[in-house]
């Protein structure tokens, strides 16, 4: 079922050594100067259809456009076609402003698979800083699209790409009153959602297993809500446990062998750790308290996690090693769902504060707190491989009130650049969670 199965990396080259190279794009600051990048058409060999080239343009044009640090230069205003071994005319490049060309050529090879190669130039500097081949079937050539364009993002930024990502969601059809949740995958970018449940089982909170092979989800079965796996090679399904009470609200440790989830016992809600190889379950939270939302920090080494023990919903963090637990949020109203950032830098959180829901990041000891967006009614802060991108769910109502539009949103860590994941007509989304790197 995973897209890594239909392709292959063929080689990997850089043709100028990285530190000749001084365009880099500062992605920190709250106003960015956008990188001018051309993207050329793809030069084609052999019987390769015009609509598979186009397509790949296409979708690294978009992926870089995405991102709110680059302008993509109209197509129509390239000054030449330069192609893959040939030098640019830099006036020519100049002349438009253009700081960064991209040329491309697919090849159909004999054995029937399709090779991408690609160079980027730094024209200012008048250096080619990148060059790389990706081979794949045709049925993966989208997503050699996407690997070339984290290839630039990386070359340019520094920083991790998540192009070649997917995300997990819950996906929601029908009446507001009656409405059917199935659990979906799709691409970062939108394209290919397919539904992994179906219609007559009521699913919430999926997220990825660290090497992308396992879901583990909340399903409620014969009326029991319980933490349930599925496997994305075999679609296999199996229930994690038999815990006794509510078990919600799951997510994987950093090195996929233990899961953290919630459990209801006695009228208390708190978190446990489970380890997968040896079937033990570990209590972490105690007294009389609501305990939930469990995220691991990148190392594993804490946790980070909502509770009421102190009057209201707050963020704790907890040594995992010694149970020492301490309070990080102090800020007017109630603060949920903590998601640790990849890199550690940040915990991203859901805000309530006068009538309004809000999604924001801040540092692991509850300083410099950044509010990105606010709405409402949002949730579900989820990191991008590379800790630059958020995606949330926000839910509007209609102007009758009658109804309920529920959106997948993503936004970067400046506040900047908010976007829509476009979904298919009559599908609401809810509960994303990003994937790691494909593999």
């Amino acid at each position: 079922m995973l897209k890594k199965l239909f392709l292959a990396i063929v080689s990997l080259f850089v043709l100028c050594a990285p530190g000749h190279a001084e365009l880099k794009v500062d992605i920190v600051a709250g106003e960015v100067n956008p990188i001018s990048i051309a993207v050329q058409k793809v030069e084609t060999e052999g019987k390769i259809a015009k609509s598979d080239a186009e397509m790949v343009r296409t979708v690294v044009e978009n992926d870089l456009k995405s991102t709110g640090l680059f302008r993509i230069i109209a197509r129509d205003a390239l000054p030449e076609f330069v192609k893959l071994n040939d030098m640019p005319d830099f006036n020519l490049w100049h002349a438009i402003k253009a700081q960064v060309l991209v040329q491309s050529k697919m090849t159909q090879q004999k054995n029937g698979m399709y090779k991408l190669e690609f160079y980027v130039w730094d024209l200012n500097s008048k250096e080619q800083i990148e060059a790389q081949s990706l081979a794949a079937s045709k049925k993966s050539i989208r997503r050699m699209a996407h690997l070339m364009a984290d290839a630039i993002y990386e070359r340019l930024t520094g920083e991790v790409g998540y192009f070649d990502t997917q995300i997990v969601f819950i996906a929601e059809t029908g009446d507001v009153a009656n409405r059917v949740k199935r659990m979906a995958i799709m691409d970062q970018d939108g394209y290919g959602m397919r539904y992994l449940s179906d219609k007559n089982t009521f699913v919430m909170s999926p997220r990825f297993s660290p090497n992308m092979r396992t879901i583990v989800f909340l399903s409620y079965r014969d009326d029991k809500p319980m933490i349930w796996t599925l496997d994305l090679d075999t679609g296999a399904q199996r229930r994690l446990g038999e815990f006794g009470g509510m078990n919600f609200a799951p997510r994987f440790s950093p090195d996929g062998t233990k899961i953290a989830m919630s459990l209801v016992q006695g009228g208390d809600t708190h978190i446990f750790e489970y380890n997968i190889n040896t079937k033990e379950l570990r209590q972490l939270t105690y007294g009389h308290s609501l305990n939930t939302s469990p995220s691991y920090s990148p190392d594993g080494t804490q946790l980070a996690f909502n509770s009421d023990k102190t009057g209201s919903q707050q963020i704790h963090i907890m040594d995992l090693t010694t149970g020492d637990e301490e309070r990080i949020t102090f800020g007017a109203g109630r603060y949920a769902t903590p998601a640790w950032s990849p890199d550690g830098q940040f915990i991203a959180f859901t805000k309530i504060a006068d009538d309004t829901f809000y999604i924001g990041i801040m540092g692991p000891d509850g300083k410099r707190e950044k509010i990105l967006a606010g709405g409402w009614y949002m949730e579900a802060p989820s990191w991008a491989p590379g800790s630059r991108r958020l995606v949330y769910y926000e839910t509007e109502k209609s102007e009758d009130g009658q109804d309920r539009m529920s959106h997948l949103r993503s936004v970067d860590i400046t506040g900047q650049n908010l976007y829509d994941i476009e979904l298919p007509d009559g599908v609401n989304g809810v509960e994303p969670t990003w994937s790691p790197k494909l593999q």
